[in-house]
C-alpha cells in the first residue's frame, strides 16, 4: 500500500464528474462468520476496482455493536483511497454496495448483524444529502468505531464541532467500547 498524501478538492455529487481525483474514506466492519477473511476480501477488491487508487488501511478494532446490542462484535476499519476524477462519488457507492453483495451481505434489518459494510464516510470536500447517499457521513463524528481508525489515517480531519479527528478519537475511545486492535 502507499502511503503517499493524496490531493482533496471539491467535487459534486449526484453523478457528475469532480474535476479533478479526491481523497476518500470508507469505514468497513463484519460481525458475522470469518470478519477478517470479509474484511480482507473487501479491501482486495477495493484495491483491484478501476480508477481507484487504494492508499492505506487503519488497524482493526473490535467494537460493541450500535443499535442493536443482542449481536456479535464487529471488526472494523477504515480505508483511504484516491477516486480519480471519472469515477463519480455514485459510482463509488455502487462499487461498495456491489463489493458487499459479492461477498455475500444478507440484509436483515438495520443496525443488524452482516458480514460485510462498507460505509463512504468522506469523499474530497463532496457534500450529499439523499435517500441513499449522505456526504460527510451523519453519524461518523459520534462514533468511536469510526472515528478511532479515521483518525489514525487522518488525525487533521476536523469535527463540525472543530475538533481534530484525533481528539474525537480520544474523547469516543473512553465513552464506548473498543476492545482490541489488530493489524490484517
Amino acid at each position: 500500500m502507499n502511503p503517499r498524501q493524496a490531493a482533496s478538492t471539491s467535487g459534486r455529487t449526484n453523478g457528475i464528474r469532480a474535476d479533478v481525483s479526491r481523497r476518500a474514506f470508507l469505514a468497513l466492519g463484519s460481525n458475522v462468520g470469518n470478519r477478517e477473511q470479509y474484511l480482507r476480501d473487501a479491501v482486495a477488491r477495493l484495491a483491484s476496482a478501476t480508477g481507484v487508487n487504494f492508499l492505506r488501511a487503519s488497524s482493526v478494532y473490535e467494537t460493541e455493536p450500535v443499535g442493536i446490542a443482542d449481536q456479535p462484535r464487529f471488526l472494523n476499519m477504515v480505508v483511504e483511497i484516491e477516486v480519480e476524477d471519472r469515477v463519480t462519488t455514485r459510482d463509488l457507492l455502487s462499487l461498495a454496495k456491489r463489493i458487499e453483495s459479492d461477498l455475500g451481505r444478507v440484509r436483515r434489518e438495520k443496525w443488524g448483524p452482516r458480514e460485510i459494510d462498507i460505509d463512504l464516510l468522506l469523499v474530497g470536500e463532496e457534500k450529499a444529502d439523499e435517500a441513499d447517499l449522505k456526504l460527510p457521513h451523519p453519524e461518523m463524528w459520534e462514533r468511536a468505531f469510526v472515528v478511532v481508525p479515521l483518525a489514525e489515517l487522518a488525525p487533521e480531519l476536523r469535527a463540525p464541532s472543530g475538533e481534530s479527528a484525533a481528539q474525537v478519537a480520544e474523547r469516543l475511545r473512553r465513552e464506548q467500547g473498543i476492545h482490541g486492535q489488530i493489524r490484517l
